[in-house]
């Protein structure tokens, strides 16, 4: 058993909202000096880019996890982990068609660049990734649950996208693997307005969008082996198994 640090939701050039600077190399630069060793590159509604910076973590021996921030219909964001890269590239495959058919306006929202191993620009990404998919909360529940994911509510202590933000409350029958904090996040003040909380795992995250956020917020996982799998494990307390935010 070790300890490895972990941001598991980052934006790359891909996310309309992130910055031209969240290119591969320059990611898993800023990861290894802030010391993580276990990344999830989260853009909205896609993973156009997760096989491209897959390899440079590879290149930086940062262990890496495919992820996605999808917008539900109720614009609820929602982190999905998987532990099988076909599987997530399957995924991705659903959830672009049923992502709204709405053009991105890269002049208000930024463009949106699928990139090469070499940092060139492939395409841009014509469709508006920045809005919602046309499943509901427990739709997307429920195909997440065809695949092996790790499924967590994203920056529940903001208002804005979040589960709490956008229902009041969370839903009790989702059975959701973590929630994910911010990395301003006051823990005690969160905890003592949702005492409901406190028994459930929280994991905390940067969100970042830009490079100097990468390792504001982080979560460290006491683990066997860096695999979603053995995270999963820690968040359920499972043997010796634990995390600390």
């Amino acid at each position: 058993m070790d300890w490895y640090k972990a941001d598991l939701h980052i934006h790359s050039v891909l996310s309309p909202c992130g910055g031209l600077e969240m290119s591969p190399k320059n990611i898993m630069e800023k990861a290894q000096r802030a010391g993580i060793s276990i990344i999830a590159v989260t853009d909205h509604n896609s993973m156009a880019n997760c096989i491209v910076y897959e390899q440079k973590a590879l290149e930086y021996k940062i262990n890496y996890i495919y992820g996605v921030e999808i917008q539900t219909a109720e614009e609820i964001h929602l982190v999905a982990l998987f532990d099988d890269k076909n599987e997530a590239m399957t995924f991705d495959k659903e959830l672009y068609n049923v992502l709204l058919p709405i053009k991105n306006n890269p002049d208000y929202f930024g463009d949106q660049v699928v990139v090469n191993k070499d940092e060139n620009i492939v395409r841009f990404e014509d469709k508006a990734l920045i809005n919602s998919i046309t499943w509901t909360l427990d739709q997307t529940i429920s195909r997440l649950r065809n695949y092996n994911t790790f499924v967590f509510p994203a920056h529940v202590d903001t208002e804005a996208f979040s589960i709490i933000g956008q229902l009041g409350f969370i839903p009790d029958n989702l059975n959701f693997d973590a929630f994910g904090i911010t990395a301003q996040c006051d823990i005690d003040e969160f905890l003592s307005k949702y005492s409901y909380l406190k028994s459930l795992p929280l994991i905390r995250n940067s969100d970042a969008h830009y490079l100097n956020q990468i390792g504001a917020g982080y979560t460290r996982f006491y683990i066997e082996k860096p695999t979603l799998s053995e995270i999963r494990f820690a968040c359920q307390k499972m043997g010796h198994r634990k995390h600390v935010i």
